[in-house]
């Protein structure tokens, strides 16, 4: 089994992991509920039911609207929240003392971020930036604690998350040291795509600068370039008022 496989499979084993509660009688698949004051899930998205956290009582919360390129937070900036994507992308990059940009993560709708705080972390240690009109949910350091230990829903996606973020963050470094720009640069798009969330044999990206992608991969932006136009050219991917992505795509990063 290659390395992608064994990463796909990791992904899948995380999916799974994920506590769902049981659909009570009298409510639809899909509906919001909210019992005994806990958030329940979407049964249909598997996602954190986030009007039904905010219907909870006395949860301390703020929901932000964030336009395109827009700053949610800066490096170095107090670290006192933990923030949650109900709407749009986000992007974490790292500066440093140099002026040089890593983006280390793209975030789309029912991502946590910013949960450095929880880990003791007093100062933001990279920014967040709006990659398209977002709206961001944030919830204070003490009352997502309080959260985790009493929302057993909310617990079981968090941890959930953060679970899938560590095996991400191992395949990215599996990434970087073993595959070449194309893969690494196919890759980086399926995540984009958010491959394996969503049954959609085509699925809309973001809209990202091929620069950006350079800086994610670890590249030029001219090597991007040719790659995009290569995909392009086999039917991986379209462009028709933004990226649409093929399934066909992963031959790239399953091609030993």
């Amino acid at each position: 089994m290659g390395v992608y496989s064994k990463i796909a499979a990791v992904r899948d084993r995380v999916s799974r992991a994920t506590v769902r509660p049981r659909r009570r009688r009298g409510h639809p698949p899909g509906s919001n509920v909210s019992h005994g004051g806990r958030a329940i899930e979407s049964k249909q998205s598997g996602a954190f039911d986030v009007q039904a956290f905010l219907d909870s009582a006395g949860v301390a919360r703020k929901i932000v609207e964030h336009r395109r390129s827009e700053t949610i937070f800066a490096q170095g900036e107090p670290c006192e929240s933990v923030l949650y994507i109900q709407k749009g992308g986000v992007k974490l990059s790292v500066l440093s003392k140099t002026g040089r940009e890593a983006v280390v993560a793209m975030l789309g709708p029912g991502d946590f971020f910013g949960e450095g705080c929880l880990a003791g972390q007093s100062v933001r240690m990279g920014s967040a930036t709006a990659i398209t009109s977002s709206t961001i949910l944030a919830i204070e350091k003490d009352q997502m604690v309080d959260l985790l230990h009493k929302q057993h829903e909310l617990s079981d996606r968090f941890i959930a998350h953060m679970l899938a973020r560590n095996v991400r963050i191992e395949a990215d470094l599996v990434d970087q040291l073993f595959n070449s720009s194309e893969k690494r640069l196919a890759r980086t798009i399926l995540l984009l795509a958010r491959y394996g969330e969503q049954d959609k044999p085509q699925k809309a990206v973001p809209k990202i600068s091929q620069a950006t992608l350079a800086e994610m991969v670890g590249t030029t932006r001219s090597r991007v370039n040719f790659f995009m136009n290569k995909f392009k050219r086999l039917g991986f991917i379209e462009y028709n008022d933004g990226l649409s992505v093929h399934n066909s795509l992963l031959t790239v990063v399953l091609h030993e």
